[in-house]
């Protein structure tokens, strides 16, 4: 059963709101950065901190399980990042690549420690 949320509703869910967020995002802002995988990886890493900043038994473990490796995994995206950023350099855009790569970083890690801060 928990495979079944964790693929059919968390992953479902989260792989149609990284679509959807990076579809609308890309269509509004200027195309030199890849916006729309920043900031699902950055909410995605702010959401995981904050589960996993919960104290033990605040959530049951499904909540996790659905919410954390389901939606989480299914909005974050790395493959598309690493894409992204090497399409920046090989088009000659080596400044977007290395704004793309440092600030996905930072921010992702800076996000999943504040979660964590807010709800320890």
């Amino acid at each position: 059963m928990t495979l079944l949320m964790l693929a059919l509703i968390g992953g479902a869910i989260g792989a149609v709101s990284r679509f959807l967020v990076s579809q609308w995002l890309q269509a509004g802002l200027p195309h030199r950065l890849p916006w729309g995988t920043f900031t699902v990886n950055v909410v995605g890493s702010f959401i995981l901190g904050m589960l996993s900043g919960l104290s033990a038994g605040a959530l049951p473990a499904w909540v996790h399980v659905l919410a954390g490796a389901g939606f989480c995994g299914a909005l974050t995206t790395y493959s598309a990042f690493g894409l992204e950023t090497v399409r920046l350099a090989e088009g000659g855009s080596w400044r977007q690549a290395s704004i793309n790569a440092g600030a996905t970083v930072v921010a992702g890690i800076g996000a999943c420690w504040l979660g964590w801060l807010v709800s320890s």
